[in-house]
């Protein structure tokens, strides 16, 4: 038997999620399992190639922490390459328990956001493990702690050993009848390479300078057309801004397709919205047209498209929350 562990979090030392996998790690040690870990942060030049090591896998675990919001972008992006690329039929066959443990609020939604996507991609969920930990000292100190942990990876080697059947889940019903099928129809070798193309970062580099290069042209092209959307975003933000009492800070706003950033200064129920340059930002973020778009149309918001990996972002986390409540879209 062998059993795949995907990690989503951040490899911090005090992780409450590696604990409790190290003591999983131990008992199916002693069942004779054999055992192969993905630490997702060190292969994220190529999480669209890992759907190929569920192959061998008679189950996996996927774990991960929740430090702040939602299962975390590394995790999204392996959930998102399973659909794409990931053979369905070797998928349904497959156990998977989900760990989440959390530092702050979320941990039964997370378990539940990761059983049901390996529902909805056609795999077979087990029973998984959460908890709100706030101090890793309480989980290493506690065998009742221990126990549950240990039962819960028995629990899991006998799951997929007796290959226990799974009722039907309504997930997997709905996606059938009204998830509506690509006109493009790839056999498993052909999507496994697919998923080669788009971890290549050479052949990805090159694609998106041909991108850029044809982008200039029709910028060129556009010409008045496009100040006008470049000033749209200025009266996005200002019309839809809700000032909070006493609340300060500087955001810059990387358009990739645009030469200058946005720069916005908030102090209290004064802004001040400008394509410009500075320093001492409380927060840098940087992404496409189309997903600020899709921002300031009330499609999406500013955390939504940061946890889809639609927007990267540096600087101060409660600050981007913060944006969410200033500016009110849709």
């Amino acid at each position: 038997m062998k059993i795949n562990i995907y990690y989503g979090g951040r490899g911090l030392i005090d992780d409450p999620t590696l604990y409790v996998l190290a003591k999983i790690e131990e008992v199916l040690d002693e069942l004779h399992v054999t055992v192969e870990t993905f630490r997702l942060m060190d292969l994220k030049n190529s999480i669209t190639t890992l759907p190929q090591t569920l192959k061998d896998a008679d189950g996996i675990i996927l774990a991960t922490t929740i430090e702040w919001y939602g299962i975390g972008g590394f995790m999204q992006q392996f959930l998102d390459a399973c659909w794409l690329y990931g053979d369905k039929e070797k998928i349904s066959r497959i156990y998977m328990c989900p760990i989440v443990m959390s530092t702050t609020y979320g941990e039964q939604d997370g378990k539940l956001n990761l059983a049901t996507a390996w529902e909805i991609l056609g795999g077979r969920p087990c029973s998984g493990l959460c908890g709100y930990i706030e101090d890793m000292s309480i989980l290493e100190g506690n065998d009742d702690y221990l126990r549950i942990i240990e039962k819960k990876a028995e629990n899991l080697y006998r799951t997929i050993n007796q290959k226990m059947p799974c009722l039907p889940a309504s997930n997997q019903a709905v996606k059938q009848k009204i998830t509506v099928p690509r006109n493009i129809d790839l056999t498993p070798q052909e999507t496994e390479q697919l998923s080669q193309y788009a971890s290549d970062d050479s052949y990805v580099q090159r694609q998106k300078a041909d991108i850029q290069e044809l982008t200039s042209l029709f910028r060129d092209m556009m010409g008045n057309n496009e100040k006008e959307s470049n000033a749209g975003f200025l009266d996005d933000l200002e019309t839809h801004f809700r000032p909070l009492a006493g609340f300060r800070a500087n955001y810059k706003i990387v358009i990739e397709e645009e030469s200058k950033p946005i720069i916005i200064e908030v102090d209290g129920a004064h802004i001040n919205c400008f394509y410009g340059e500075g320093n001492n930002f409380d927060v840098e973020i940087q992404l496409s047209q189309d997903s600020m778009k899709e921002i300031v149309t009330g499609m999406t918001n500013f955390q939504r498209s940061f946890m889809a990996g639609d927007m990267k972002m540096k600087g101060d986390f409660k600050v981007l929350r913060t944006l969410d409540e200033i500016f009110v879209f849709g």
